[in-house]
């Protein structure tokens, strides 16, 4: 009894920690969100600037859609689509890769695409500095290639970034996500970043209640019973 209870409140602390260190990482993350934009020429002055997650930035660049990327099975508002992602060429050495929108996957065809608009010229975007995509589960391995001769997009389900970025040039400087309001054709309903303690939260009461059971049972069971057949016995 004494180990099964030290087990579990131990691991009832440890979730309590684990939720700490998340509300701990959110709040650094809200004090980035809050520091000054970033503009390309502050960037550029300063490379390590591009390795600081969730830095709001404003960009100035070019799109190249020869090497536009849609990812599958991404959803957004319960409906099922891709993330769009496009790369940025802010000068001659330096590009960053644009998770530009959601698109919404065709009903019966999931290999029609939908119409989205690539401004060319210089473009203006605001954003947020993020980590790349995360991937999903897959089948088989995937050849990483960003598009065809003829600038089709291709339909992905995950991107390798290393080689990804060795076909399109070059590496990227950073990952960023685009916050702008939805246009191009795209969405932009992101979720908000949260903390997510309520797991831990939940599991450590789990295992306390875990802890209290057993130590209930033993009471009961090792000194209320015994002592209520004594008392019927001596009757």
């Amino acid at each position: 009894m004494l180990i099964g209870v030290a087990v579990t409140v131990r691991l009832g602390f440890w979730q309590l920690s684990r939720a700490a260190e998340k509300e701990q990482r959110q709040s650094a993350i809200v004090a980035q969100l809050a520091s000054p934009v970033l503009d390309t020429s502050a960037l550029l002055a300063t490379p390590s600037n591009f390795g600081l997650l969730h830095q709001r930035v404003t960009l100035q660049g070019q799109w190249l859609p020869a090497h536009t990327v849609y990812l599958d099975n991404r959803p957004m508002n319960g409906r099922a689509g891709f993330w769009v992602l496009t790369p940025l060429q802010l000068n001659p050495f330096t590009r960053v890769l644009v998770q530009r929108g959601w698109v919404p996957r065709h009903q019966y065809d999931r290999t029609l695409l939908p119409q989205i608009q690539t401004p060319t010229g210089v473009v203006s975007l605001q954003g947020r500095i993020a980590p790349p995509p995360s991937p999903l589960m897959a089948l088989r391995d995937e050849p990483d290639m960003s598009g065809s001769d003829s600038g089709t997009s291709v339909i992905r389900q995950n991107i390798k970034l290393d080689a990804y970025a060795a076909q399109v040039g070059g590496t990227f400087a950073a990952t960023v996500l685009q916050t702008d309001t939805a246009s191009d054709g795209l969405l932009r309903d992101w979720p908000q970043i949260t903390a997510g303690v309520e797991k831990n939260l939940a599991y450590a009461f789990q295992w306390f209640a875990l802890a209290a059971l057993q130590l209930m049972l033993y009471i009961w069971f090792q000194l209320i019973q015994p002592y209520r057949h004594a008392r019927r016995t001596s009757l």
